[in-house]
């Protein structure tokens, strides 16, 4: 037993769609000592202002790029929206897109942009940092924090060995009417895109209408669904592990916490991230700034810093409060492939979980 913690075509089709789900972990979701790697070398001069158009939260992000720009003299102009709204959006701008830089709340996203080749190579020493499960293969894009999928569980009513090792468990008629879903939600959907990506369609479709025997609990977001679990409205839930920080960060005695899911689907580990444009002309103070994100600084803060921790993944900086993503052990997942949203919202249609 593992233990807890604490704490365009088809793709605008795709995206447009993607805009339109109500997600807690979409866009919008979220609020130095070490040597930074995008320190080490210094450039000549200043470029043009860099513009970044993130998904990214810009309360939780701003000071990454204003400390990125008293390091390096670089102005940052970012333009904040949901991710797949900006994603959607650089389609539609095509080459006269003014974005530099692409920073999105999750994998499919990216992917989506790499399938249009909007995204160039990133140089070998920023994918050098991260760990290929976390980058896309071909390079275009790399993964900047990790969230890990949880089973969130009241403590009031379970304790960590009673709670299932897999998300397969849960159809056990013993768990009728006793676990919470989001299935509007982002993060959910991007989960069951992996899982038919690792066990195949009939797999998948089979657990969701398991899930729906058992009369699941639904929820509109992940936030919505750790609440639910502390007031006993169900008494699991599959969410984000960063939800319950947020939590403990106002109350150190909230009665919910996380049970890691190790070597199952249900464990997926999926990622913020960056891109850098293909139309862009300012690609080597882009690439500057990836690296910064990529360096000790920004890393540390994400994994020690917020209430809502993220996964850095960079080898060596870790979160004191989080297992490490070696005792996770997410499943094998080509992340570029999470873009596939549209069958999965196919699926959840068609077994009636988005009723």
């Amino acid at each position: 037993m593992q233990p807890l913690f604490r704490p365009r075509s088809r793709l605008l089709v795709l995206l447009a769609v993607l805009a339109l789900v109500a997600t807690a972990c979409g866009g919008n979701d979220d609020p130095a000592d070490g040597e930074d790697a995008g320190a080490e070398e210094e450039m000549d001069e200043p470029s043009e202002p860099l513009t970044v158009y993130s998904g990214r939260n810009e309360e939780l992000v701003s000071w990454a790029f204003d400390d990125f720009t008293a390091a390096t003299g670089i102005e940052v102009e970012v333009r904040y929206g949901d991710t797949a709204e900006l994603a959607t959006t650089i389609l539609e701008e095509g080459d006269a897109s003014p974005a530099d830089i692409y920073f999105a709340q999750d994998a499919g996203a990216l992917g989506a942009l790499e399938a249009e080749d909007r995204l160039v190579t990133l140089p070998d020493d920023i994918l050098d940092r991260v760990d290929a499960n976390f980058r896309a293969p071909s390079g275009a894009w790399t993964g900047v924090t990790g969230r890990a999928r949880v089973l969130a569980f009241n403590t009031d009513v379970l304790s960590a060995d009673e709670v299932p090792d897999s998300v397969f468990d849960l159809t056990d008629p013993e768990w009728q009417g006793r676990v919470g879903w989001a299935p509007t939600n982002g993060s959910f959907q991007a989960f069951v895109t992996a899982m038919r990506i690792t066990d195949g369609e009939d797999v998948t479709r089979e657990w969701l209408e398991g899930m729906l025997a058992n009369d699941p609990v639904a929820f509109s977001n992940n936030t919505g669904a750790v609440e639910g679990v502390a007031r006993g409205e169900a008494e699991v839930a599959l969410v984000n592990h960063y939800y319950l920080y947020r939590f403990l960060a106002e109350d150190p005695d909230f009665n919910v916490d996380n049970k890691l899911l190790p070597g199952d689907i249900g464990g997926l580990v999926n990622i913020a991230g960056v891109g850098v444009l293909s139309s862009s002309d300012n690609q080597d103070a882009a690439f500057e700034l990836v690296r910064f994100l990529l360096g000790d600084e920004v890393q540390t803060f994400f994994g020690q810093e917020t209430d809502a921790l993220e996964f850095p993944l960079v080898d060596g900086i870790e979160s004191p409060e989080l297992p490490t993503l070696a005792e996770i052990d997410p499943p094998q997942v080509d992340l570029s492939r999470l873009e596939d949203l549209q069958g999965t919202l196919e699926l959840l249609n068609d077994v009636g979980a988005l009723e």
